[in-house]
């Protein structure tokens, strides 16, 4: 039975768990072995604990047999991103700088979903700081996306995503600052949820003020995003916009039980963008149909955005430069050449236009809140095109359908980082395969706050239409 551990779903594997018909420290030794096999293939972990899973796993199986109340991740197994701090195991950043930081404390987030009973099994790959929608750096090299070795899998969330796709464990922990957890996903064909601003406390951001940031979950189903969000959601102190955070019902509506009667969508195939790959829009516009058919009212919607990415580099460049700047001295030479070109970017920014932007995303939120005094959710690609060559250049015009675009973050995932800004809950969410055998994903937006709601409709959207039998071929985790 090791190999069906791979598809399980969090749930599942707990129940058996719980009812001893399999045992924590087996499922954990199945995970670790198809982790194992995922790294030769991939290059997705930077770390693979082994020995304290192992550990954490027999202390779960004694919990069960001593009659202990347990949680409900009781032994399910873990990953994460290693941008998130995890105590007593390395935490990177994908940076030289911390190749050896070893934290004292896990994240919140973390911490939550440990209590929840989920066992810690590795940390993920990213590019160093998350600063790009690729995922490599020198400190580990470069990650393959598990449907075609020649693409990326997407960044910087792209080792969770890559694991996640192959049947390594249920659950990842992601983050997203500009689309991190979602283009990933949508790379390699699972889920990918950006909650609404504050539902998961985000204790590492390094300004919780003006944060665009997420500590987020990646999965398989819809359910097991609920899961996860349920268990690391809350309001804590460190983060100033969790005040008030509620999780409550979350799992629930993840049932997707019901129809969408009467719910408003509005289809939206641009966000300041001009040009999407013909195959992708036409399944968006299935989609849109199957919705209909669920009972939603659809409703095609112009686009009124201006591209955000302008202000976004702003803000993000400006911060990456004011962080690591006083380490350059000491580590240029080992740092990811594309992000010290973005830092020497964030240099040149004035105060003056470091509040311009501020004021632009303002004027963003207000827009976009809009939207939702006519429609419930917003339908619309995760990405304008599949998963890029592995190859691709972070500061080159990308290619759809042999026509040159514009630059990556413009015109590759335009649907992305204008949520980061505003702080609406963002789902991706698979959407069968492309001709070129690649994953297609949509993407749903709803209203800030209206989290469950999302988790409802795409659960619905999940039972209509299942995306369960699209797994890559992989030598050795078929």
């Amino acid at each position: 039975m090791s190999n069906d551990f791979a598809w399980l779903g969090a749930a599942e594997i707990a129940a058996l768990i719980r009812d001893r018909k399999a045992s924590a420290v087996e499922v954990m030794r199945a995970t670790l072995q198809r982790a194992e096999k995922a790294q030769a293939a991939l290059n997705c972990f930077i770390t693979i604990c082994a020995e304290e899973a192992l550990r954490d796993a027999k202390a779960a199986d004694e919990a069960v047999a001593r009659g202990d109340a347990v949680g409900p991740l009781h032994g399910v197994p873990l990953h994460v991103k290693d941008l998130v701090n995890t105590k007593g195991v390395r935490t990177t950043f994908a940076s030289h700088m911390y190749a050896e930081n070893i934290p004292a404390a896990d994240a919140v987030s973390v911490a939550r979903l440990k209590a929840a009973g989920a066992i810690l099994m590795g940390k993920t790959t990213t590019p160093e700081f998350g600063h790009m929608p690729f995922t490599e750096a020198p400190l580990f090299g470069r990650t393959c996306n598990p449907y075609d070795a020649s693409r990326t899998c997407g960044g910087s969330s792209g080792g969770a995503a890559a694991a996640m796709a192959v049947g390594v464990g249920p659950l990842a922990i992601a983050t997203d600052a500009g689309g991190s957890t979602r283009i990933p996903a949508a790379c390699c064909g699972v889920v990918g949820f950006k909650q609404s601003l504050g539902l998961v406390p985000h204790d590492m951001a390094p300004d919780t003020f003006g944060n665009m940031s997420y500590i987020t979950p990646t999965t398989r189903n819809v359910m097991d995003t609920a899961l996860m969000l349920e268990a690391m959601g809350g309001a804590d102190p460190s983060d100033i916009h969790s005040f008030g955070a509620s999780t409550e019902g979350l799992v629930e509506a993840a049932r997707g039980e019901g129809t969408l009667d009467g719910l408003r969508i509005g289809w939206r195939p641009y966000v300041g963008n001009t040009v999407v790959d013909s195959e992708i829009l036409a399944r968006c516009e299935q989609v849109a149909d199957a919705l209909g058919d669920l009972g939603a009212i659809v409703e095609p919607m112009g686009d009124d955005m201006e591209p955000t990415e302008p202000m976004w580099l702003v803000v993000s460049t400006a911060l990456w430069n004011a962080r690591f700047a006083d380490q350059l001295p000491k580590w240029r030479d080992k740092m990811s050449p594309t992000l010290v070109r973005q830092m020497a970017g964030g240099g040149q920014h004035t105060a003056e236009m470091l509040a311009r932007a501020a004021l632009q995303r303002t004027a963003i939120y207000r827009k976009v809140q809009g939207w939702f005094d006519r429609y419930d959710l917003i339908l619309m690609p995760t990405l304008s095109r599949t998963a890029l060559p592995i190859q691709e250049r972070l500061f080159d015009p990308i290619e759809i359908e042999g026509k040159i675009v514009d630059s990556i973050r413009k015109a590759w995932y335009p649907y992305t980082h204008p949520f980061n800004l505003t702080g609406n809950p963002a789902a991706t969410l698979p959407a069968g395969l492309h001709s070129d055998g690649l994953p297609i994903a949509i993407q749903l937006v709803a209203r800030r706050g209206a989290d469950a709601a999302l988790l409802r409709a795409a659960a619905i959207y999940e039972r209509a239409m299942p995306w369960d039998e699209y797994r890559p071929k992989v030598a050795g985790l078929e």
